[in-house]
């Protein structure tokens, strides 16, 4: 049966999932719930500090050694700054980039300017073409890479290539979901389910590994990346809808999304 439509809610009655971690998600799901969405909650990484500080420690009594610190994430920004800065104060001297919008607002909160980041694309790819990461830039320099546990090295493995010296720090640790799935599946094979939002490639992989995830199969995924819309068509899903970047492009993509099968249920 199709559902009311509100006027200024394009997304009454629908039920979708939020991936992002314990903490990351509020903003998307306050906005969610404002245009009428349910929003439901369920992480599927875990974020947790390192158990020893130490290394974050003592890279901030040596930090001026280096001409650049990349962070990978928001939880790269929030977790090595908490360690770092109250052992020393970050260098003038030492360059700061990122990517990403919500890693660009993480640094603003914690007072950065003119941090480098690229404006279009939000990848690996994108941070690699800023003039910034260039060998004549980086060659015989020191880069500090801030990160999560694992990753892609991508960044690392060609800012090397290009002649800069680079440094792995961990900053936090990831790990799978921790709430119980069952409700989750139980919602889809009742057909109460209308759309998945995944915002990682390793949370996709977590969502196959659960029991029961054959069920979420024929849910709409969206996705705000290519390689995680990869992800998700290899790992069965009917319908991924890619959108555009961080929570706003999560949005606009559902709002199209249902704005046109709202339309396609009201002919005429």
């Amino acid at each position: 049966m199709p559902r009311a439509m509100g006027g200024g809610q394009p997304l009454a009655g629908r039920s979708i999932v939020i991936t992002r971690p314990a903490g990351q998600a509020d903003s998307l799901c306050a906005a969610l719930a404002g245009l009428g969405a349910e929003p439901l909650r369920f992480p599927l990484l875990t974020i947790a500090p390192v158990a020893d500080p130490a290394a974050l420690q003592t890279v901030a009594t040596r930090l001026a050694e280096f001409a650049l610190a990349f962070f990978v994430s928001p939880n790269a920004v929030n977790f090595a700054l908490d360690v770092i800065l109250p052992v020393a104060p970050w260098p003038a001297s030492l360059a700061v980039a990122t990517v990403g919008k919500g890693s660009e607002a993480a640094l603003a909160e914690r007072g950065f300017r003119g941090v480098i980041a690229p404006q279009s694309g939000f990848d690996s790819e994108s941070v690699l073409a800023l003039a910034a990461f260039q060998a004549a830039a980086v060659a015989g320099k020191r880069v500090l890479i801030l990160r999560g546990d694992g990753g892609r090295d991508l960044l690392g493995d060609t800012l090397a290539a290009r002649g800069a010296l680079v440094e792995y720090l961990t900053c936090y640790h990831r790990s799978g979901p921790v709430d119980d799935p069952a409700p989750l599946i139980a919602r889809a094979r009742a057909g109460r389910l209308d759309a998945l939002t995944l915002t990682s490639s390793e949370g996709v992989a977590h969502l196959l590994a659960l029991p029961g995830a054959a069920a979420l199969a024929p849910v709409p995924v969206f996705v705000p990346h290519p390689r995680i819309a990869a992800a998700a068509r290899d790992g069965g899903f009917a319908t991924v809808i890619a959108t555009g970047p961080g929570d706003q492009g999560l949005i606009d993509g559902l709002i199209g999304h249902f704005s046109a099968r709202n339309h396609n249920a009201y002919p005429g």
